[in-house]
């Protein structure tokens, strides 16, 4: 039987809704705009910072699922050759 971190009521998840509500709950109460900050920007956040730190595209690639590279690289908004030489340099 799966254990959710954030169970909800039903059949043991979240929906993509409650969790939205929940990630603008905690928003609000530390003082930010909800209309700012959402759960598809901290999705791209935590991608754009794993690149940053790591120049891996295709780890990023992965984590997202995307399965072009090159959707990847749109939506991280790097240049597209910069992205091929560094995923070039990444790969064994």
């Amino acid at each position: 039987l799966a254990s959710y971190l954030f169970p909800g009521q039903g059949d043991g998840h979240l929906s993509t809704r409650q969790y939205a509500r929940i990630v603008a709950t905690w928003v609000t109460a530390i003082g930010l705009d909800r209309h700012s900050y959402g759960t598809h920007s901290m999705r791209r956040t935590k991608a754009s910072l794993i690149y940053r730190r790591t120049k891996n595209l295709r780890a990023v690639q992965i984590l997202l699922g995307h399965t072009k590279l090159e959707s990847t690289v749109r939506y991280l908004g790097i240049e597209v050759e910069d992205a091929l030489e560094m995923a070039e340099q990444t790969e064994a």
